[in-house]
């Protein structure tokens, strides 16, 4: 771990930097646009463009480091990234704000790929586990940080949109200082989504009710918590604790999918999901029953994104995994876009109001669980022994993050037959 720490620790810090930023500007805007006096529909507007962008960023962000370089693509999307936050607050007026989560989308998805490329090439096959660990870990605790950020400036003025830019601004020193060249970008030829579904029913179907349930966590639980009141103290806290549940069960649900059947543990895990959802839905006026309810949607739904691409990949030669895993990012990415619309209009005051946040989440966590249910009856299961590692991964992490951790569990499987 302390090789990885000193041969990656400027690009690591540098991401961790980049998930303050990130995690800082979808908060703050969700607090901002109460104080503007934006509708809950609005906002999920805005909410939604982030996701626009970051699915067509990870498109189009191969071609662009081909063309000029990983360097060239990074230093450009990053300060399109900082110049955005510092507009925020300039123009408050919704068509401005869409438009700039999109860019902002856009550009965090052409930062993870170049990132993640920098980081595949700085490690080797002795501790690409532990830099691929390290990174994830990374990722949630910078937005957790970000969480801490929101109350050291008046979300009403400019300080706090001010921190946030200055945080991203920092993030590119360490990482384009310290950065060696890396080799030509190589990109997967994409599954067709076809046969992607033909392969994985519950893959392609888990994959897109997913996308819906993180992108109404990370792009509107700060506008329900304004909604209902919570001070800024609390606010802060109730969206941390999504990001401090998906670090803590990651890890034992991984240890459970490498010894049960997958199909079984989704089911089980969407199901207590959805559950956790109800609990906030009925029970969100007290604030205890609400961190709660955040943590076990935090803590399930995010390990079960890894928990998916591990299913999927149960079906598929190890040749096939790394196509497989853009189509399956794609579906996730059309899900998210759907995500916040759909929970914005749950949320007006003419359908549940505030709860409407938690049904929605509900709905897709039950809708999973029903499918895998169905599933199990269309064929028979994988046998243990014969499934592969689950890779561990988050919803932030782009196709090439998946491909190393795929890499890291092939390999791990190949050294586990070889000492049998």
């Amino acid at each position: 771990m302390l090789q990885v720490l000193s041969s990656a620790w400027a690009l690591l810090l540098g991401i961790g930097l980049l998930m303050v930023g990130n995690g800082l500007q979808g908060t703050l805007l969700g607090v901002r646009g109460e104080i503007e006096g934006f509708s809950t529909f609005e906002m999920s507007l805005v909410m939604s463009a982030y996701f626009v962008g970051f699915l067509g960023g990870s498109r189009m962000a191969p071609e662009m480091i081909r063309r000029v370089g990983h360097v060239r693509v990074f230093a450009a999307l990053a300060s399109f990234i900082s110049a955005v936050m510092i507009l925020y607050p300039a123009f408050a007026n919704i068509y401005v704000w869409m438009l700039g989560r999109v860019i902002i989308g856009f550009c965090f998805s052409g930062v993870y790929v170049t990132a993640e490329s920098w980081l595949n090439n700085a490690a080797d096959n002795s501790n690409r586990g532990k830099a691929l660990s390290l990174y994830m870990i990374v990722q949630m605790t910078g937005i957790i940080v970000a969480q801490g950020l929101i109350q050291v400036g008046d979300p009403g003025g400019y300080e706090a949109f001010i921190i946030a830019s200055i945080v991203v601004s920092i993030s590119f020193g360490p990482i384009l200082l310290s950065i060696s060249p890396t080799p030509a970008f190589d990109s997967t030829k994409p599954m067709s989504l076809k046969a992607l579904m033909q392969t994985s029913p519950l893959g392609c179907v888990g994959m897109f009710l997913l996308g819906g349930v993180f992108s109404a966590q990370f792009g509107m639980s700060a506008v329900y918590a304004a909604n209902v009141g919570l001070t800024l103290s609390q606010l802060s806290i109730f969206v941390a604790t999504f990001y401090v549940g998906a670090l803590v069960v990651q890890y034992p649900l991984g240890w459970l999918s490498d010894r049960m059947d997958r199909r079984v543990l989704i089911l089980f895990v969407a199901l207590v999901g959805g559950g956790g959802a109800m609990l906030g839905a009925m029970l969100g006026g007290q604030f205890e029953f609400l961190l709660l309810a955040a943590l076990i949607i935090g803590g399930l739904s995010n390990p079960l994104y890894s928990l998916l691409i591990a299913y999927t990949n149960d079906y598929l030669d190890y040749d096939d995994m790394p196509a497989a895993s853009g189509g399956l990012v794609f579906i996730n990415g059309l899900g998210a876009i759907a995500g916040p619309v759909t929970t914005g209009w749950l949320m007006s005051d003419g359908v549940f109001g505030p709860p409407g946040f938690f049904f929605f989440i509900a709905s897709l966590m039950f809708a999973t669980a029903a499918y895998a249910a169905y599933r199990a009856t269309q064929r028979p299961s994988t046998p243990v022994e014969e499934t592969s590692s689950m890779a561990y991964m988050y919803p932030t992490a782009s196709p090439v993050a998946i491909e190393m951790a795929q890499e890291v569990a092939f390999e791990a499987d190949q050294e586990a037959e070889e000492q049998k």
